[in-house]
């Protein structure tokens, strides 16, 4: 969490709800790409609800929007240009890119931070 004393208004970003994306539909992100910034790449949600290994909690979107190193914590935005999710990671067996990445939706990150305002942590809960 960041917290910015800014002497004017800062322009925000809309919050699209992730619960509304349907595999097919179009999505772009935008980061820093081994350093080259404000970069935007698109491709179509792929499935949503993904779980990966070391992963329980998170109900990822998965798409197959290019992210390499310095696109991880950017936004991924719906085709309104709404932010439905944080790009979070790959997976690849050659440690580049191979068409599936992975990233976590708004309303999980929103709900996370605002945990961590008021608790300062998370509280997770699994049975089983």
């Amino acid at each position: 969490l960041l917290k910015i004393d800014a002497s004017e208004e800062l322009p925000v970003v809309k919050i699209g709800n992730p619960k509304d994306l349907k595999p097919g539909e179009w999505v772009a992100a935008i980061g820093a790409p081994f350093g080259f910034d404000n970069s935007v790449t698109s491709g179509i949600v792929s499935a949503k609800g993904r779980s990966l290994p070391n992963e329980s909690y998170t109900p990822f979107i998965q798409t197959d929007v290019a992210i390499n190193p310095g696109n991880s914590g950017g936004p991924l935005f719906n085709l309104k240009g709404q932010v439905v999710g944080i790009n979070s990671q790959i997976y690849s067996r050659s440690g580049g890119f191979m068409g599936i990445s992975f990233a976590i939706p708004i309303d999980v990150a929103m709900n996370v931070a605002e945990q961590l305002k008021t608790s300062g942590k998370v509280q997770r809960g699994q049975l089983g």
